[in-house]
């Protein structure tokens, strides 16, 4: 038997020290990740998630004693943050911003598993991207979000609009249209998102609801075209999930989107050998940004709605 793992470790990250503790703490039992596989799974995955996170006021939930227990909220920065974690003062709230690796891991190391974002950077009031959220009842339906997935998939194709897609790492999907900085505002969005999700509903009332109570939306999937506005957040690229599972919120190739793809595919524990079979899907997405044609989209719907 080797030596039992040390307590406390102090990680030299980049100029500054971030302390690991309880490095053998059972974080997900069912995969027996301990937190120290946690933290190497963010050191491998910062280079992908960060670019989401970068000028973001971040929304983390915590799970102070791993899935399946108490977990809570945090928006403002603790005070005994260490001084290279920066903030953002946004209405009464200093959020964390991640912009780098050892902000990462500190947060990780305080058993962040979430990581929501807003759809826009803290320097500005227009949206980064558009994300239609495909929410099934259940992972059972989780092929309502793939059908839906596919037809926004058609239209967006049809208008010249580049999307990506990624999984909730719960029971849903996401597909982003990322925008031109600074162009599009979200009431402007809104116009798209409400197109979309109506069209869905006409297109298949069976499938699709844009009801917002639970109860009342039967087997169906929501179609959440309310989530994108100001104020929402949405889970980051390659956040994991406080599942029992571990799931990551994994972006795929369009290609995968089809009926043999399960939500249950991407688990913590595959991303890094994922990326390193497949690369990341989400590579282009920020030079998709310019090359988006959005105004005449939004002209036409303009158009339509007068």
């Amino acid at each position: 038997m080797g030596k039992p793992a040390k307590e406390q470790l102090n990680l030299q990250v980049n100029g500054e020290i971030v302390t690991l503790t309880s490095p053998d703490k059972p974080l997900w039992p069912k995969h027996n990740i301990v937190k120290v596989e946690y933290i190497n799974y963010l050191t491998h995955i910062a280079p992908y998630m960060l670019p989401f996170l970068k000028n973001r006021a971040l929304t983390v939930i915590r799970y102070p004693h791993g899935v399946g227990d108490e977990r809570f909220y945090q928006k403002n920065c603790p005070d005994y943050a260490p001084e290279f974690i920066q903030t953002v003062q946004e209405e009464d709230i200093n959020y964390i911003v991640c912009n780098n690796l050892p902000t990462l891991l500190w947060l990780g190391n305080q058993l962040a598993f979430e990581f929501h974002i807003p759809y826009r950077t803290s320097d500005t009031s227009f949206p980064s991207e558009i994300v239609m959220d495909l929410d099934p009842p259940s992972r059972e339906e989780f092929k309502l979000s793939i059908e839906a997935a596919l037809m926004i998939k058609e239209v967006c194709d049809n208008l010249r609009l580049t999307t990506f897609i990624k999984t909730s790492g719960n029971k849903g999907m996401q597909i982003y249209i990322p925008l031109p900085d600074d162009q599009v505002t979200f009431d402007e969005a809104r116009l798209f998102t409400e197109f979309l999700a109506h069209y869905l509903i006409e297109k298949e009332p069976r499938w699709f609801t844009i009801e917002r109570l639970k109860k009342n939306r039967g087997n169906k999937c929501y179609i959440d075209y309310i989530q994108h506005a100001e104020g929402k957040t949405i889970i980051a690229p390659y956040s994991v999930r406080g599942n029992d599972d571990a799931l990551v919120a994994a972006p795929l190739y369009w290609h995968e989107v089809d009926e043999s793809l399960k939500p249950d595919f991407f688990p913590l524990t595959v991303i890094q050998d994922r990326i390193k079979e497949v690369g990341d899907p989400f590579k282009e997405f920020f030079l998709a940004k310019n090359r988006q044609q959005f105004s005449p989209v939004l002209k036409a719907l303009k158009e339509k709605s007068l």
